[in-house]
């Protein structure tokens, strides 16, 4: 996606509206993780540096759309951005009667407005009751609609320029993500992409378009169900693709190995067969664990042992084993580009992690251009120490993977083309 950025356009004087990812983790109104407030930062900073005004939205969480709920509020992420910036951050208690804050906004100056998902417009989605006949499902989604559309208007009204720099919530059109643009575009407002969605888009789109070979992806995670459409998507683009976490099992089923009490999705058995069939067509080389740290509880005490692809009656495969994580490796040293999205198994748990830190290693240590999506994979490369070593670490793990799978993008496809 080649798409307009803030540098492309004139900002002196500007009052910019934009969409960032503040959502944070919080404890007692405290954050445990600043990653995404220091993502928005070299935009912020460069929108000010230009003489514009700045009013930022986000949501935080999942609240219930009913109104203001403590837990979710955005004041402490604003005073922490204030911190930051070394200067005022403004706060709306309320994101759709912020009016009179955005336009009082001189150049230089933030505001910040409350979550976003406070309203059920943000989403704007409808959910069909139990005892909701069809009919009446159908006039909710609209009212929805207009709902939706009623908030991107009023958030539209902040500004003369918006800017996307939230590609967490690039794959869902949402009032303030997708919806906004129509607002803005129909009073020639220029939207805009920040400078870490340009980055996303920068890294995401040539690992899909114009990727260097060899070309790997990396999949893990709990569920087969969750990755399928990326896994036929990456077909037609890697050279090798390498299965690690709970997914794995469903495929050693489908080979006819025995996975004890390891995680399978039965009723994909058949459709993993067909994965692995579709690969062997594609010329695509697709390797699955050759051995596996079995346990006999799900638990961080647990016993353990090292076993081959078939687990023992009572136990499960909780991560890869040494000589699974020695072949990948050797696969990934030769890799030019990497996409990792899902751990090699549950990493959270010491005795279950080496397989997913001996994999942050070797990417690390590759040379290949490496992308990591996924909020757990993200997690285990900043748990390993290795994140400095990668090429770029997604802040959109639901984004990346649909990216990858070459789903639209709503809040990226709304930006002005360059």
């Amino acid at each position: 996606m080649n798409k307009k950025t803030v540098k492309d356009i004139a900002l002196k004087g500007a009052k910019v509206v934009m969409r960032v990812d503040f959502n944070v983790p919080l404890k007692e109104g405290v954050i445990t993780d600043d990653t995404r407030v220091r993502a928005a930062l070299p935009t912020i900073s460069y929108i000010l540096e230009q003489g514009a005004s700045l009013v930022l939205m986000s949501h935080l969480g999942r609240p219930s759309g009913k109104g203001y709920e403590a837990d979710f509020s955005l004041k402490p992420v604003a005073d922490y951005l204030a911190k930051m910036l070394g200067k005022p951050v403004q706060f709306a208690a309320d994101c759709m009667a912020a009016d009179e804050a955005a336009a009082a906004l001189k150049p230089g100056e933030v505001l910040m407005l409350e979550n976003t998902r406070f309203y059920k417009a943000e989403e704007g989605k409808a959910k069909q009751a139990e005892g909701m006949s069809d009919e009446e499902y159908k006039a909710k989604k609209a009212e929805m609609k207009e709902k939706k559309a009623a908030m991107a208007e009023k958030l539209a009204s902040y500004g003369n320029v918006y800017v996307n720099d939230a590609f967490g919530t690039a794959h869902r059109d949402h009032a303030s993500t997708a919806s906004i643009c129509k607002f803005m575009k129909a009073k020639g407002a220029p939207c805009v992409a920040g400078f870490l969605m340009q980055k996303e888009l920068d890294y995401l789109g040539n690992a899909v378009e114009n990727p260097q070979r060899p070309f790997v992806a990396i999949i893990g995670g709990a569920k087969v169900s969750g990755k399928l459409e990326v896994l036929k998507s990456l077909m037609k683009k890697v050279n090798a693709i390498l299965i690690g976490g709970g997914m794995a099992y469903t495929f050693l089923k489908a080979l006819g190995h025995n996975v004890g009490k390891s995680l399978v999705e039965d009723e994909l058995v058949e459709t993993a067969k067909a994965t692995l069939d579709a690969a062997k067509e594609a010329g695509v080389k697709f390797l699955l664990p050759v051995d596996n740290v079995a346990a006999d509880k799900f638990d961080a005490e647990a016993n353990t042992q090292v076993v081959g692809n078939d687990i023992p009656a009572d136990w499960m495969a909780l991560d890869i084993g040494p000589k699974t994580a020695a072949l990948y490796a050797q696969e990934i040293a030769a890799a030019k580009t990497v996409v990792w999205n899902g751990p090699m198994g549950c990493f959270e748990m010491p005795k279950f992690a080496e397989g997913t830190m001996a994999i942050c290693k070797a990417v690390a240590e590759s040379g290949a251009v490496s992308i990591i999506g996924g909020g757990d994979s993200v997690s285990a490369v900043n748990k390993s120490g290795l994140a400095s070593k990668m090429s770029h670490i997604s802040t959109g793990g639901g984004a990346s993977l649909e990216f990858l799978e070459g789903k639209d993008l709503p809040g990226c496809s709304a930006l002005d083309d360059k």
